[in-house]
């Protein structure tokens, strides 16, 4: 096979996966997860039934793929965003605030996160979710030393801040009027606080 053909294949074996990764996004946000199935997530595409399987196992692995994309991106702005804080209240509030700003940013992920948010609350223990509390665990840990913000348990400390922003995020997406800076200003007033107390 020519370098020429192998590419092509390629190019066109990504096509195929970013087409059912698009129309499941749809899907999803639409009627739900428990809803979907992976024939509904094929008629939203040009291909043949059985390709779906050359990619994925099932709808669950679709979903996935989804989060690790989106949280992948999520966890890169949140941490430059907590690392550029020099206060403790910056580095706090610009974490949460970018995670926010983030969640609102695509509208399809914003419906889909919504719509799927109790699928999604099931599957915190998938890679990609762990990722970003032991991201936050390692900056607090990092701002502890560097004498930022005050000693404490880092482990609890990021899992607790983790959580809050998944079920806030949640609940601002279910809103008539998503609004990132009151979110950020409740959630971020409670962790500063407890932050602080830690210190006293």
């Amino acid at each position: 096979m020519s370098a020429r053909t192998a590419g092509r294949r390629e190019q066109t074996k990504q096509a195929n996966r970013a087409a059912i990764l698009e129309a499941a996004r749809e899907v999803f946000a639409d009627i739900g997860f428990g809803a979907a199935s992976v024939r509904d997530i094929v008629r939203g595409t040009d291909l043949a039934s059985g390709t779906f399987y050359n990619y994925f196992p099932d709808k669950r692995s679709v979903l996935v793929a989804l989060l690790e994309e989106s949280a992948g991106e999520a966890r890169l702005r949140v941490r430059a965003a907590r690392r550029s804080g020099t206060t403790l209240d910056a580095f706090v509030r610009d974490g949460f605030r970018a995670y926010f700003d983030f969640l609102l940013e695509d509208p399809a992920t914003s419906q889909l996160l919504a719509r799927n948010a109790g699928t999604i609350r099931a599957m915190y223990q998938e890679p990609s979710l762990v990722a970003g509390t032991e991201e936050l665990a390692e900056d607090l840990a990092a701002g502890v030393a560097a004498g930022l913000i005050p000693p404490h348990d880092v482990e609890y400390m990021a899992a607790a801040m983790v959580g809050a922003a998944l079920e806030i995020g949640a609940r601002m997406l279910d809103s008539d009027r998503p609004d990132p800076r009151r979110a950020t200003e409740f959630v971020s007033a409670l962790f500063i606080a407890g932050l602080s107390a830690a210190g006293a």
